[in-house]
């Protein structure tokens, strides 16, 4: 395999893994109701408005963002002391 051909190898790979990513990222929340009641009982000891948020139809992607924010939240928490 040349250096042409790997390029373009590479850059398929690496955009199939893109739009497989993106694809995760952007699906439908599938809870059911009590799942979701679920998950924001779990959530109160974090706050009410983390478990408020777990009630919401959110996509994974907007959870994991959540969950960025959150954690750099906490990081800046805990700096402050």
């Amino acid at each position: 395999m040349n250096g042409s051909q790997r390029g373009i190898l590479t850059f398929v790979v690496v955009a199939l893994l893109v739009v497989a990513a993106w694809g995760v990222l952007t699906m439908p929340d599938h809870r059911s109701t009590g799942q979701r009641i679920g998950d924001a009982v779990d959530a109160l000891p974090q706050g009410v408005d983390k478990s408020a948020r777990e009630l919401q139809d959110r996509t994974p992607g907007a959870r994991l963002g959540d969950d960025v924010k959150d954690a750099g939240q906490n990081l800046k928490d805990s700096t402050n002391k």
